[in-house]
């Protein structure tokens, strides 16, 4: 019976890797006769090889590999020229190019996700230009090389922060644009530093939340996580040092995109102040159909498990402030309203495709999950108090 058993797992085993389905990269780099064309994985440590080819004088090529459970990168190389590849459940990228102008001058069909990464990439290359030119202006002093330099900069953020990545944080293309990198003099520097920008780490965190729930078990998304956490610590660190007035050894970590709005008594209430409670984060709408009955489900939640350590923090995002008041004076849980509305950057901060839509989050204030991976609420809430 037990060899059985053991056949037929093996069995199984062997039908699931054959059935995961494969993807395929293929094409031309022209004018690559005899050079080597490496096809190379990028980890979280770096460039691995995986294959290689060299090219006869058409420049064909062929590689593949197992669709992976979540957006992966891989680039095609010939020395320092290289085309960035994102697979996900793309079966069939064609690649088109001529060597030695690849990186700059190519053509991929069958993928859109490797379509937004090449506009990604020809920005960048934009940019370092850019860079590079103003650092090379013989008019301008090292104040106003400073100063170009963090303009354009700043407008390059303000284009890929609202078009490739706020828009839809869960795709590869996002993930890729967070570590964009320029030169600046002889160092390589990233584009959006979480280490040192409350922005850049909101931006970090929008994209690191949207793979929490997409991905809740890729190693990429951990480290994401990891990354906006270790975030929020450093610019808070760094924000007590120049203010001289917070001690920096008694900053904590979060691993969540902090909230500070004002409650239905016009009291400031931070989401991070919180810390030590199981936190219910809902946003919702008061106007909506369903918000008495979601309303009535939450009371019971809040009685049965407030004196337990469980805690609401609702945020409302009903344009009529009078409106919300009138509907929130009577709820015993923290009630903020966002006066932003359906323009609310946490719409995309938290990656919110629908309203309502609740979160819960730890004890150590980290986002633990929200409602969609959730399949029995109280028993959720249980295994965190």
């Amino acid at each position: 019976m037990k060899i059985r058993t053991i056949c037929f797992i093996s069995l199984l085993l062997i039908l699931t890797s054959c059935g995961k389905g494969k993807f395929h990269v293929s094409g031309n780099i022209t004018n690559a006769a005899d050079s080597t064309l490496y096809w190379e994985n990028m980890s979280l440590n770096g460039a691995i090889a995986v294959d290689s080819a060299k090219l006869d004088a058409d420049g064909a090529f062929s590689f593949h590999g197992f669709k992976p459970e979540a957006p992966d990168f891989y680039r095609l190389r010939i020395g320092q020229q290289i085309i960035n590849i994102a697979v996900d459940s793309t079966e069939n990228i064609t690649i088109k190019a001529d060597y030695p102008t690849m990186s700059a001058q190519y053509e991929v069909e069958g993928s859109e996700e490797c379509q937004l990464i090449k506009q990604l990439a020809l920005r960048q290359l934009a940019l370092q230009s850019q860079i590079n030119a103003i650092a090379q202006d013989p008019s301008l002093n090292t104040e106003r090389v400073a100063d170009s330099i963090s303009n354009v900069l700043y407008v390059y953020k303000e284009n890929i922060k609202n078009n490739y990545i706020f828009n839809d944080p869960k795709r590869a293309s996002a993930y890729f644009a967070l570590f964009q990198t320029v030169a600046l003099g002889y160092q390589n520097a990233l584009i959006f530093n979480p280490r040192t920008s409350e922005n850049d780490v909101k931006v970090f965190g929008a994209v690191a939340t949207s793979w929490d729930t997409y991905y809740p078990e890729a190693e990429r998304g951990i480290n994401l996580h990891n990354i906006a956490i270790e975030g929020m610590k450093n610019v808070r660190i760094l924000q007590a040092r120049n203010s001289q007035s917070i001690d920096p050894n008694k900053i904590t970590e979060a691993g969540v995109i902090d909230i500070a709005l004002p409650d239905n008594k016009g009291n400031i209430r931070r989401l991070t102040d919180l810390k030590g409670k199981v936190v219910l984060l809902d946003f919702h709408l008061f106007a909506s159909s369903e918000s008495t009955e979601r309303i009535m489900n939450m009371r019971n939640i809040y009685n049965k498990f407030h004196d337990q350590g469980l805690e609401i923090y609702q945020v409302s995002i009903d344009p009529d402030e009078h409106f919300w008041k009138t509907q929130t004076a009577a709820l015993p849980w923290i009630s903020v309203r966002d006066p932003q509305g359906v323009n609310s950057p946490l719409i995309t901060q938290y990656n919110l495709l629908d309203i309502p839509t609740f979160f819960l989050i730890t004890k150590e204030n980290v986002l633990h999950k929200r409602d969609a991976q959730i399949k029995d609420l109280e028993s959720e809430i249980r295994s965190l108090l």
